[in-house]
């Protein structure tokens, strides 16, 4: 039975394309995108058996990029997100040097991640001291800015200054990095955080992107993915596998300050008559591309 994995029709084309030097490829973006974690709750059966839940959205099958693909909120760095902004959690240079970047594109990358959480999911990384978080987020008002920062009519800056926050960087974990194949037409630079829900919080589907959100255990979601039940782009089920041993959202957490960030980026490469599509490291989701170009 096929899984889930996402390959669109175009691939073996552009790849082809690419090794003739017909193609250039785009620079990526930067972007980042937030595993939210839950742990279980006793008295509900949202995410039986052992493990913290993840919560995942499924991309519109009208989207460009992966449409009808369950994915994590997220998206890309707005330029603002450099400005200058309240923050507490580790030092923009901690941040720098955990991210392998320069300061500036550090605070970027985290101030996206929880800005994406905010505007996709509806949950905010941010309290009113370093050591407090901001509880219910819902309500007309908070809607009207989260618009805001939607339509880019309002930054996150100003959104935090406006409400007396500081982004809590204390709150993710950096996980692991992932580019975009070069034969993509769109390609990001992803950084992929782990964090945990706030007490208080809880998630919509607050992304005009998705047309549904779930609360899954990575193991279940791995399972689906499996079966060709759930369609999933490789960091996607990549992560759930390696999301899969942790007891609780704390471990995860936990074990984010010793994960590899070395990016990941498809490899593709002329053998034996056919195309081999790879991702270093993860053997699972290489593909033999005949010349009809049907994958295998």
């Amino acid at each position: 039975m096929a899984n889930g994995q996402w390959y669109p029709p175009e691939w073996p084309d552009r790849i082809r394309a690419l090794a003739d030097g017909s193609l250039t490829p785009v620079a990526p973006k930067r972007a980042s995108t937030v595993m939210l974690l839950r742990d279980a709750d006793p008295g509900t059966t949202t995410a039986p058996g052992p493990g913290p839940a993840v919560h995942m959205l499924r991309r519109r099958a009208s989207m460009a990029f992966a449409g009808g693909a369950y994915a994590y909120p997220g998206g890309g760095v707005d330029p603002r997100d450099e400005h200058p902004i309240r923050w507490a959690g580790p030092t923009r240079a901690w941040w720098s040097q955990r991210l392998g970047v320069d300061e500036a594109t550090a605070q970027a990358i985290v101030c996206a991640a929880v800005r994406e959480t905010y505007e996709e999911a509806g949950v905010l990384l941010a309290g009113p001291t370093p050591d407090s978080v901001v509880g219910d987020t819902t309500g007309e008002d908070w809607e009207t800015d989260r618009a805001a920062l939607v339509t880019r009519d309002l930054s996150f800056a100003e959104f935090l200054d406006r409400r007396g926050l500081a982004l809590r960087s204390d709150l993710l974990g950096a996980w692991t990095r992932w580019i975009t194949p070069e034969f993509e037409p769109r390609r990001y630079d992803t950084w992929f955080f782990v964090a945990a829900l706030p007490k208080g919080q809880r998630t919509r589907n607050a992304s005009t992107e998705a047309d549904r959100t779930v609360w899954i255990r990575p193991a279940d979601a791995a399972a689906s993915y499996d079966k060709g039940e759930l369609l999933m782009m490789p960091p996607t089920i990549a992560t759930l596998r390696q999301l899969t041993p942790y007891d609780s959202a704390a471990q995860a957490l936990a074990a984010a300050p010793d994960r590899d960030l070395t990016p990941v980026l498809a490899q593709a490469r002329l053998e034996d008559g056919e195309i081999v599509l790879s991702w270093p490291g993860h053997d699972e989701f290489t593909k033999h591309i005949p010349t009809d170009g049907t994958p295998a």
